[in-house]
């Protein structure tokens, strides 16, 4: 098996259910793709944490900027749609590097073509995620990254 010679600097989850976001964190560890996952339960704390602000607020790289945002729709204090707004106008860093991926339990054909319809979501997959979703993301979108346990 070929060592992986790069990993994500991090993967942010941004989902308000518990249960979504163990199982999203497992099968991120699982594929070895980053050492560090980060949990959002909000679009707003999603922001914070990419503007560094609030309870992210940190000197050094406490909380390295992340290349995967999975995303969710339905969230309270700021859903998904809304946190892609926000997010539209941030003056980031490296921005062109962030790939955004929504997850749903909606199976809205309504929510799939907005979310197609907005340049910075380059998937929408529904919840909860799959190993295999994770590889197709990866795949197309981190060519270079090859899972340790892709086998």
């Amino acid at each position: 098996m070929q060592e992986m010679n790069k990993k994500l600097n991090c993967v942010l989850l941004i989902d308000d259910d518990f249960a979504t976001n163990f199982i999203n964190k497992k099968i991120i560890q699982k594929t070895n793709i980053t050492e560090h996952i980060q949990i959002a339960l909000n679009g707003k704390e999603g922001i914070d944490y990419l503007c560094k602000r609030g309870k992210f607020e940190s000197v050094g790289n406490e909380f390295p900027q992340p290349q995967l945002i999975l995303l969710d729709i339905n969230m309270p204090v700021m859903d998904g749609w809304e946190f892609i707004e926000a997010y539209k106008n941030l003056d980031l860093e490296n921005k062109d590097d962030i790939v955004v991926v929504m997850l749903s339990s909606s199976f809205n054909p309504a929510d799939k073509s907005k979310a197609e319809s907005i340049a910075e979501i380059v998937a929408f997959k529904q919840k909860p995620m799959s190993r295999d979703a994770l590889f197709e993301i990866i795949e197309k979108v981190f060519p270079n990254l090859i899972a340790q346990n892709a086998l």
